[in-house]
């Protein structure tokens, strides 16, 4: 398969279910305060799939919500979940597409190209009525060998050298009413408000009614009417990194490669601990 992701369709993965070379990933994931996402995963997911926890293949000594682990983390991680470098992984969540986003994101930058998300998700899978189940037998582990793609994240350190340069653009995946600061965080302890310079571009404008990613030229025409300049260096950021990796997946989809998520996202850059001189904000308190 030369040709393969960021998006695959229902039917491409479900021509290949007994394909030993793709392996199906499960990276639903819950807002703070719901029940976890692994809970529906045990009651029904695509039959293969493995469930990767966002916030358990993380660093976990990090005080923010799953923050990238080492490489070695990741790939003892991953290994267990039975995929491989030689491996094609294909990832889904149950919401269509809101988090599986961050593992493809998460794959790619510790080195694993051959990634892509399942169009539409769950919902859409379903929705043709297509198999489901309940079978939680553990996958053969394999050997996974992380390589940390660097130009892919970047710091509250390194975000804050870019809120003057020309070449950078930072977009907001968070909802607009967050953006400028007239909706609460769903975080305790962080500001409202935005990043100096920072678009908004919420990442639900991107989907279609039914869950999954519109086609690229509508697309590129949302992002560049949100003030994106395509050609430039593009942050993707958001509450905690999740739904930034749809910004970062739409990008890669209309050709813009130079993506760079802000991993630390509002959760690190609006805490309310750090002084306006450290990560200034416009529009809230």
């Amino acid at each position: 398969m030369a040709q393969f992701g960021p998006l695959v369709s229902t039917d491409w993965l479900a021509d290949r279910l007994a394909d030993e070379r793709v392996r199906i990933i499960d990276g639903s994931w819950r807002m703070p305060g719901a029940p976890p996402a692994r809970q529906d995963y045990e009651r029904r997911h695509i039959p293969g799939a493995a469930f990767f926890d966002i916030d358990h293949i993380a660093d976990r000594a990090s005080p923010l919500p799953h923050m990238l682990p080492s490489e070695n983390a990741f790939g003892k991680a991953v290994g267990a979940l039975g995929v491989s470098n030689d491996h094609d992984g294909v990832i889904y969540d149950d919401k269509g597409l809101f988090s599986a986003a961050r593992v493809w994101w998460t794959f790619r930058a510790m080195g694993h190209d051959r990634v892509a998300v399942l169009d539409g998700g769950l919902p859409k899978w379903r929705a043709e009525s297509r198999p489901v189940t309940d079978d939680r037998a553990g996958p053969k582990p394999a050997t996974f060998r992380a390589r940390l793609q660097p130009h892919m994240v970047c710091c509250a350190a390194q975000l804050r050298s870019w809120l003057d340069d020309p070449d950078v653009v930072i977009a907001d995946a968070r909802p607009a009413a967050r953006f400028c600061g007239a909706a609460p965080e769903p975080r305790s302890g962080l500001r409202s408000g935005h990043m100096p310079g920072a678009k908004s571009v919420p990442h639900t404008v991107l989907l279609t009614p039914d869950g999954g990613l519109r086609p690229a030229e509508e697309i590129e025409r949302i992002l560049r009417g949100a003030g994106l300049d395509l050609d430039k260096r593009i942050v993707t950021t958001c509450g905690s990194g999740v739904t930034a990796a749809v910004l970062s997946l739409a990008l890669e989809i209309v050709g813009c490669r130079r993506h760079t998520l802000y991993d630390g996202s509002w959760a690190e850059w609006g805490d309310e601990r750090h002084t306006e001189e450290e990560h200034p904000v416009i529009g809230g308190k």
